[in-house]
């Protein structure tokens, strides 16, 4: 049986399928900023606007085929991302997004000192008070330190860091939105949190970013 949509009831879900106006400006109007967030991280902030737009255009084309297999959010999370990887392909960006590999950066030895096997940390970092980066994102003293280095990191990176960390997406949902397997998306979340975390205990050991 098909999954069925909880973000949008199912008269909303119908509605929309049957390219209902007012209900897609409903959906535009919940989810646009969401979508630009998203856009932002893979394609950076400058062409993020022009790549939800086309999102839209494309999510309204293809509503009459969409078949409730995952939610709605997940199929609009799905088709900006798309929109935006092609984007940046078409940018002449020298990432493989199709072969990311488990190993192979120059980052290697601190994710193995850091991590196991199965992605845990062997030990989280001595100045946390918890290991729960929800949490500490809540503090509003990192705020900025936090953004500023989020704009720094690849762009996978910080999309898996903001679907997961930020808009709390499951893994299974963020393989299917980027396509990337179950492995490369725990070791690009892991690799975001490693940098960011290391930026957030610098300052809480200096208050310096």
């Amino acid at each position: 049986m098909a999954a069925k949509s909880s973000d949008v009831n199912e008269a909303a879900v119908s509605a929309l399928i049957a390219q209902d106006e007012k209900a897609f400006r409903q959906l535009v109007k919940s989810y646009h900023l969401q979508l630009k967030k998203l856009a932002s991280s893979i394609v950076g902030d400058v062409v993020a606007e022009e790549v939800v737009q086309e999102a839209w255009l494309s999510i309204f084309t293809n509503l009459p085929n969409f078949e409730r297999r995952s939610s709605l959010k997940t199929w609009i999370y799905r088709i900006t991302a798309n929109k935006a990887i092609s984007r940046l392909r078409r940018e002449s960006k020298s990432i493989a997004f199709s072969e990311i590999k488990a190993r192979g950066s120059d980052d290697d030895d601190d994710f193995d000192a850091h991590f196991d096997d199965t992605g845990s940390w062997q030990k989280p970092p001595w100045t946390w008070q918890e290991n729960d980066p929800a949490k500490l994102l809540t503090g509003k003293e990192l705020q900025n330190c936090i953004e500023r280095v989020l704009g720094r990191l690849p762009q996978l990176q910080e999309a898996v860091f903001m679907l997961n960390d930020i808009e709390g997406k499951t893994a299974q949902e963020i393989c299917n939105i980027l396509e990337l397997s179950a492995s490369n998306m725990r070791v690009l979340l892991h690799r975001a949190r490693l940098k960011l975390f290391d930026h957030i205990d610098h300052f809480q050991e200096t208050g310096e970013c």
